[in-house]
């Protein structure tokens, strides 16, 4: 039987990042109400920065052997200054990479830290990079295969095609991060977009609500951006602001400087937030629910509030909001999705508008309640990032944009307001909705 010790480096690894999501999986399931909050909340987060680096180093082994080992076989390249600065080089890439997780422990403000910037973007270019080399030695591979074992190719030709494959893959990842970080540092476009809802009272017609989501206040988003973001939507006028979740990946105290221009937001008919799973991975959500509050933002906690028509008291609809599923698998305590407590009076008599962070929370609220007119969802990210785009595509029934269900129903997914972690997008654009509700 091979021992331990005789696997290959990236069998531990991906032994290591066993042990880590089963020590994970444990700590939810039977220590969750034992351990006091705060340090179930640094557990968390330490154990989710343990797995993603354990996972990481099977990649970053296939880096290092594709980009440094494959020319230190040659003599002349080995000995030379430059090839030992090309290490280096590669060495401090991919440390920057795997500490970017850490960066959520120790390093969150106001404004973000240059060396947050630095490490999420070395991330970003990491995913790119273990995707082109990934793909390039599959399409060696097959060109091996349907070339035939049987055929000779010389040593040379054969070198220097094992050469060219990281030295296209590197050339690649460094323009496509260049493009990355350049299209999300633009301000969010605004989409506007018109929804009909049904049973929408006439006097409501042409009703705007403005959509914000996935801002991620944390280690790459501070206070600067947030408060363009806010100068943007108070130029909208809206009548209802909504944010669907994920604002945060911090704690309330830490980050509190960075949230002060949300309270200069205003909209007559209030504004509105849900929570999204990276507000439960703060596990602080009781705080951030209070400090929202106190800039008049209102938490929908599994409840609903009428939207009562500026020219007629007699005219509403129902906005409804619940809380992510994330809080069902982290087992937070008094938080989870809840529809029929979110929707309790909310009949189909009037129109029924609910906020749900995930498109499978808006998938699932459709099967319960089909009478729900409107849906407004964030999550995807619009997959951020090639070639993460590909995945949030098939992992969510809602991908981004305006989906219609059934006869009366709408979904939009917003591709979020900012970006999480990886400063970077490709293949999607942050966001500002101004939706337009129509009444038949």
């Amino acid at each position: 039987m091979i021992s331990f010790k005789q696997l290959p480096l990236e069998a531990k690894a991906a032994v290591a990042a066993g042990v880590v999501f089963f020590s994970m999986m444990l700590s939810r399931s039977y220590l969750a109400e034992q351990l006091e909050l705060r340090t179930r909340r640094w557990l968390l987060r330490l154990q989710m920065a343990l797995f993603a680096n354990t996972l990481m180093l099977i990649g970053s082994l296939h880096v290092w052997r594709s980009t440094v080992t494959t020319f230190s076989r040659s003599s002349a390249a080995g000995s030379s200054l430059c090839f030992m600065l090309w290490k280096i080089v590669v060495f401090v890439f991919l440390a920057l990479a795997h500490s970017s997780f850490f960066t959520l422990l120790f390093l969150v403000a106001e404004e973000p830290y240059f060396f947050s910037l630095a490490a999420y973007t070395c991330l970003g270019a990491y995913i790119i990079l273990i995707f082109f080399l990934f793909t390039l030695g599959s399409v060696e591979q097959a060109y091996k295969f349907l070339a035939g074992r049987g055929a000779k190719v010389g040593t040379v030709n054969k070198n220097s095609r094992t050469a060219m494959k990281p030295v296209v893959a590197v050339m690649l990842t460094v323009v496509l991060t260049v493009v990355g970080l350049l299209n999300a540092s633009q301000p969010p476009t605004v989409n506007s977009v018109e929804i009909p809802v049904h049973k929408l009272p006439s006097t409501m017609n042409n009703l705007k609500v403005v959509l914000l989501s996935d801002i991620h206040l944390g280690p790459t988003v501070g206070k600067t951006k947030l408060a363009m973001i806010v100068r943007m939507v108070k130029a909208l006028k809206p009548d209802i602001t909504v944010i669907v979740g994920d604002l945060t990946d911090s704690e309330a105290e830490i980050i509190r400087p960075a949230v002060e221009p949300l309270g200069e937001l205003s909209s007559p008919l209030g504004i509105y937030f849900v929570t999204g799973n990276h507000e439960y991975y703060t596990s602080d959500v009781s705080n951030w629910f209070e400090l929202l509050k106190s800039f008049n933002i209102r938490p929908l906690h599994n409840e609903n509030v009428k939207i009562v028509s500026p020219k007629s008291t007699d005219d509403w609809f129902c906005l409804a909001g619940v809380d992510d599923i994330e809080a069902d698998v982290l087992r937070y305590s008094g938080h989870g999705m809840d529809l029929k407590k979110a929707l309790r009076d909310c009949s189909s008599e009037h129109a029924i508008v609910l906020l749900a962070h995930q498109p499978i929370a808006a998938k699932w609220a459709l099967q319960e309640r089909p009478d729900i007119n409107l849906i407004l969802s964030g999550h995807t990210h619009g997959g951020q990032m090639f070639p993460l785009n590909a995945g949030a595509y098939f992992l969510n029934p809602f991908f981004v944009g305006l989906y219609k269900v059934g006869q009366n129903t709408f979904v939009y997914v917003s591709p979020g307001t900012m970006y999480f972690g990886i400063p970077m997008r490709l293949g999607s654009r942050a966001e500002i909705t101004e939706i337009i509700l129509r009444s038949p």
